[in-house]
């Protein structure tokens, strides 16, 4: 799952999901005018296409793969089967929709109250929670995209992280470097999506 694959498009027919292993997928909503901000991200903790199981086919969200990396892949006629069937992968899966649901909704709350500093905590957090290691390989400019904000506020946000002796940040590629202070200088929202994962995907061991 190479940097930047688009797996789906808004509105565009579901065929398959995606269960990434060491990659991350993030959900995007585009704007008519190109404009676009993410609403969540999948790692190994859960599946990308929850409406080829939820019935809907479609979703106006935008599926890229945020960070290269490892996935596996299911025909849609494979998972509705087995969805349908009532067993234990029904539950599973109504469990994660639940969590996916949370992050959406912490995502758009903190997108309206919180500091493009706390977002970009919140962000680098819930990527490492889906990552092996302590390194990103992401470009402010990709970063800004994913928040909705300006350039200039991710560039301004990650120098003070740096500065304090957070992160380490040089041409794409970002190495947390403290993560319980950059635990500290994140906003709730964080805290909030990871209690529920953890709540509902105990076995999951992330998000």
């Amino acid at each position: 799952m190479p940097l930047g694959a688009v797996l789906y498009e808004s509105g565009s027919r579901l065929r398959h999901v995606y269960f990434p292993t060491t990659s991350i997928v993030s959900l995007l909503y585009v704007m008519r005018d190109g404009a676009s901000a993410e609403i969540a991200i999948v790692g190994n903790e859960g599946l990308v296409g929850i409406a080829l199981f939820m019935g809907g086919e479609t979703t106006p969200s935008r599926a890229v793969v945020q960070s290269a990396g490892q996935g596996y892949r299911l025909k849609g006629q494979y998972i509705k089967q087995e969805f349908g069937r009532a067993a234990v992968l029904q539950q599973l899966l109504l469990r994660y929709t639940q969590a996916l649901l949370t992050q959406m909704a912490q995502t758009a709350v903190c997108n309206r109250h919180h500091s493009v500093d706390q977002q970009l905590c919140r962000w680098l957090l819930l990527s490492l929670d889906r990552l092996p290691t302590n390194q990103l390989t992401m470009t402010q400019e990709l970063i800004a995209n994913m928040l909705g904000v300006r350039r200039e506020g991710v560039t301004e946000a990650a120098g003070k992280l740096q500065t304090a002796g957070l992160i380490r940040y040089s041409r794409g590629h970002i190495v947390v470097l403290d993560r319980k202070r950059l635990e500290e200088r994140a906003c709730e929202c964080y805290r909030v999506v990871k209690d529920e994962f953890d709540r509902l995907l105990p076995e999951a061991g992330a998000g």
